[in-house]
């Protein structure tokens, strides 16, 4: 079984799932349900502060090597 061209075994190894059965409950939601979904989701506000990712300097350095 493919989804958008990539095998489902692969999927499931990406998002850490044991058993097809639960990547398959994933990979047939289409791009409407998703964009419905995403609709709900609130952006999570911040008071004018960096996620603390960003602030971490050792992180940013070592992601730019990748």
């Amino acid at each position: 079984m493919f989804t958008a061209g990539f095998d489902i075994t692969v999927i499931r190894s990406w998002l850490g799932h044991l058993s097809l059965d639960t990547t398959n409950h994933y990979a047939k939601a289409n791009l409407e349900t998703k964009r419905e979904a995403l609709e709900l989701v609130d952006v999570p506000t911040t008071a004018g502060h960096q996620p603390s990712w960003k602030r971490d300097t050792g992180l940013l350095t070592w992601l730019d090597t990748l």
